[in-house]
């Protein structure tokens, strides 16, 4: 992303045809509020609200030793943690201090998806790099730029999303799936997590399919 050169995210007109308000986030044109900051807010903690976190990262690790090769670069006891789930880790820099945080998951063995922060993207994409095993035995991809991400949070969330997706395609907190069959026939995987302190879910869906979902 070049000095001064904002982004959208594939939700961008969604949010123009709401009239949201949209200012400069971390490089992105996001909305931070579409009515009123109180009412979006009370409505997330008494029902549900939907949230465009696209400018958020996604990382796939793969590899056959991926879980340990993660477990040597955070803070977090990767090889503990089986497949399905989520979990919260640190990364660290050689005196000990934070470079940035993530929510992963464990897809199964050999593969792990991971969510950098927006900002973070470009600096862990090299720092992961080049901390990556020389044998090759490991692998990242980028999928940031083809992923759109779309939180769901609050109390009714598990609700709307057996209603919209099915009530197969709903996760426990801190869990992973793929997304199966559904009447959107949009594809992806969904996760338990978030960041509003409520129950609620994180979808990871195509940017092709992000309208279609936000509908």
């Amino acid at each position: 992303m070049s000095s001064g050169e904002l982004v959208r995210t594939a939700l961008y007109e969604e949010h123009v045809a709401l009239d949201a308000n949209i200012v400069d986030f971390h490089g992105f044109e996001l909305p931070i509020w579409y009515s009123n900051i109180k009412e979006e807010h009370l409505a997330t903690r008494s029902g549900a609200g939907l949230f465009d976190v696209s400018h958020m990262g996604t990382f796939r690790f793969s590899g056959t030793n991926v879980k340990q090769w993660l477990e040597s670069v955070a803070t977090q006891k990767v090889t503990g943690i089986t497949e399905g789930r989520c979990a919260y880790t640190h990364f660290l820099d050689d005196d000990g201090y934070i470079i940035d945080d993530m929510i992963f998951a464990v897809v199964s063995d050999e593969e792990i998806l991971g969510v950098p922060n927006a900002s973070m993207i470009d600096v862990m994409w090299d720092w992961f790099n080049q901390s990556l095993p020389e044998d090759g035995s490991v692998k990242i991809e980028n999928l940031s730029p083809s992923t759109s991400i779309v939180a769901l949070q609050g109390p009714k969330s598990k609700e709307i999303v057996s209603q919209v997706l099915g009530p197969d395609n709903h996760v426990g907190r801190f869990k992973w799936q793929t997304i199966g069959d559904n009447n959107l026939d949009i594809s992806g995987w969904i996760q338990g997590t978030g960041y509003t302190g409520e129950s609620g879910y994180e979808i990871f869906i195509p940017n092709n399919d992000a309208a279609k979902l936000w509908r």
